[in-house]
């Protein structure tokens, strides 16, 4: 579903990503690995248009989404692409429900379907009795539920995740991550996580490892 094509990334002297080749398949849970400083972030932030590449090309169901100018790109993330980050940057002053919509009411889909499916993924999510209860009256734990349900509002091809679990104990994390795996299954998602934590990293349908900005494994 998505391929990046020899991507570089320098900031100033700093060379972070070196030729990367990477290719994610449909409805697959992807980890990316490797230490601290390998550039798993930075590829991360590039498959999910939220930086470009020096050289080097990403497609999206072989659309080449270089040329794309800001608006159009703005747009295709927004249709395409969901975001689950370590911290969950939910709005305080609004409910689950209502954050989990805002990205619907961006895009300008219809309110009431946009409403319907965030009951929806609050109850696929088990936080349908929390719906009216905003962020600082969640745990931890239904926080990050929030933001993946948030993630999901648009129906994206894929879900980008970047150490969702790092904020969570263990017991918090090990349920993010099954709930990764059952969305897969449920609603064919796909997900490329950024992580430190092997036991999510075993449990993945594939795993890149990066050392030095580039891809090693």
């Amino acid at each position: 579903m998505i391929y990046c094509k020899h991507i570089f990334k320098n900031y100033g002297q700093v060379q972070v990503l070196n030729d990367v080749n990477i290719e994610i398949p449909s409805s697959k849970v992807v980890c990316i690995t490797g230490p601290s400083g390998a550039g798993k972030s930075t590829l991360l932030h590039i498959i999910g248009t939220l930086d470009k590449t020096d050289k080097g090309e990403v497609f999206y169901d072989g659309i080449n989404i270089k040329n794309f100018n800001e608006k159009a790109l703005s747009k295709f993330r927004n249709q395409n692409i969901g975001f689950v980050f370590q911290f969950h940057h939910l709005l305080p002053e609004f409910t689950a429900l209502e954050n989990i919509c805002i990205p619907g009411y961006l895009g300008g889909f219809n309110v009431a379907e946009i409403q319907n499916r965030g009951k929806y993924l609050l109850e696929l999510l088990g936080l349908d009795h929390r719906a009216n209860h905003r962020p600082s009256e969640l745990s931890g734990g239904e926080q990050q539920r929030v933001s993946v349900a948030r993630a999901l509002i648009n129906q994206p091809k894929i879900v980008l995740a970047d150490e969702p679990s790092g904020n969570l104990d263990t017991t918090r994390a090990n349920e993010l991550h099954q709930m990764f795996f059952d969305l897969k299954n449920t609603l064919n998602q796909t997900f490329v996580i950024v992580t430190h934590n092997e036991q999510l990293a075993e449990q993945a349908d594939m795993i890149f490892k990066m050392r030095d900005g580039q891809i090693i494994s």
